[in-house]
């Protein structure tokens, strides 16, 4: 009976301990962009990180669509390796001035295709767009369409305040100019924009050291746990 219940012990400290590890990473689960703030009147890259959430599935097309409303008139794409990338020109609803000079259309959508595989379960990819310049607004929410190998599409275009009142929608990517980003927005697939000289800001370092430390914390006490339970069950046979 001991040993039965020195077991269940063992079990859930087990469950419990890939319950924790699990949380963090399925929370980052999103597509977002990095870093996620620009100043108006830069040029910026942005990169689109695609995690695959099918465990069967593969992730075989991502769409990412540009405002038209406060467009870039300045659009390129990095070539990523087993991918075709295609970048789509549009009318705009209404000319808009960047610069002085008077634009009536420009790039609205860009493509990216697999041209094999894709992006398989348990991986993700990044999609790195050049933008410019950055149009003089409060925030930028650029909606992307991830679409699986089985059919499936996820269209991530929830804006803030509807991700705020429904968790249950899948946030946009959103570059923040003149507004600052709250404390706890999703667009952190999500998106982030920077100078272009920059890849990678400091939070972003941090806050993926952060992650890395909190999970092997999580793996050190669940080992301690672990071996601390089969340390009393051996204790108890020994006492019987």
């Amino acid at each position: 009976m001991r040993n039965t219940t020195a077991s269940r012990v063992l079990v859930g400290l087990a469950a419990g301990a890939v319950l924790a590890l699990a949380a963090p990473l399925a929370a980052s689960a999103h597509v977002t962009a990095t870093p996620n703030q620009a100043e108006a009147g830069s040029w910026t890259y942005v990169t689109f990180r695609v995690p695959n959430e099918s465990t069967t599935a593969s992730t075989v097309k991502l769409e990412i669509h540009l405002p038209a409303d406060t467009p870039f008139t300045s659009v390129s794409y990095q070539p990523t390796a087993g991918w075709t990338g295609a970048a789509a020109k549009t009318a705009l609803p209404k000319p808009v001035k960047v610069e002085g000079n008077t634009i009536s259309e420009a790039t609205t959508e860009v493509t990216f295709t697999a041209d094999a595989g894709g992006v398989a379960p348990g991986q993700f990819q990044t999609f790195t767009l050049s933008l410019g310049p950055v149009p003089d607004t409060g925030r930028i929410v650029i909606p992307a369409t991830q679409t699986y190998s089985d059919g499936k599409v996820v269209e991530w275009a929830a804006t803030p305040e509807q991700a705020a009142k429904d968790d249950t929608l899948e946030p946009a990517p959103v570059v923040w100019v003149n507004d600052a980003p709250p404390a706890d927005h999703h667009g952190g697939a999500t998106a982030t924009a920077a100078p272009a000289a920059s890849a990678q800001t400091p939070a972003d370092a941090q806050g993926g050291l952060a992650l890395g430390l909190s999970i092997a914390a999580l793996v050190v006490a669940a080992g301690g746990a672990l071996l601390g339970g089969f340390a009393l069950g051996r204790r108890k046979k020994a006492d019987a």
